[in-house]
């Protein structure tokens, strides 16, 4: 997974701070998103997905990663 983000959108709502805030913050002064991680871990993906349905101005992107592999454990080589 990578995110990526809008900033020009961000009208600093804080609800993907406030679901995966290990990987979204908030400017000080503005209150638009900062990305703390393009490339977050398994166990946030669920929580970034989240953020982003939840975000009211969809400034989230979430692309597959360059060299991820598709394939599950069931299938074939």
């Amino acid at each position: 997974m990578r995110i990526e983000i809008d900033k020009d959108l961000c009208c600093g709502a804080g609800t993907c701070v406030l679901i995966a805030p290990e990987v979204f913050d908030q400017n000080d002064e503005d209150g638009t998103v900062i990305l703390l991680d393009a490339t977050p871990g398994a166990e946030q993906q669920a929580a970034v997905r989240e953020a982003a349905e939840q975000c009211p101005t969809a400034v989230i992107r979430i692309t597959r990663r360059p060299g991820a592999d598709q394939r599950s454990g069931n299938s074939p080589r």
